[in-house]
């Protein structure tokens, strides 16, 4: 299986690093200072950086426009139990966009990581 590279903006390492490894089963693979760090999930690496700091991804466009947490675009994990998934991490006090929604091909949710990032939660019939 291939590596599937994702970089979302954070303003803060630390936290998201715990949100992720915490309540997600990531694994920090690598976080060589406070801008940026590399999470590992199976073949997903999800890449951190801090806005204008933590390399090139951080920093500003030449228009200036700057990167920032949060949008649309997502990583979808896929969960055995989203019920149960949904439960641990509202007693962890995470924050949702929605509800769980049931589709054609299961069920879903949005939560966001500590900066407004959005993760897809998504539990396919079975």
């Amino acid at each position: 299986m291939s590596t599937v590279k994702v970089r979302y903006i954070v303003n803060d390492i630390e936290a998201a690093a715990a949100f992720y490894t915490g309540m997600l089963g990531f694994d920090v693979e690598f976080q060589p200072g406070p801008g940026f760090a590399i999470l590992a999930k199976g073949a997903l690496r999800l890449l951190l950086n801090t806005p204008g700091g933590g390399g090139g991804a951080g920093e500003a466009m030449p228009d200036g426009r700057a990167p920032e947490p949060g949008g649309w675009n997502r990583i979808q994990l896929e969960v055995d139990d989203l019920e149960a998934v949904v439960a641990r991490l509202r007693g962890a006090g995470a924050g949702f966009r929605n509800e769980v929604v049931h589709g054609r091909g299961g069920k879903q949710i949005l939560v966001e990581d500590p900066d407004g990032n959005p993760i897809e939660l998504f539990e396919p019939t079975r």
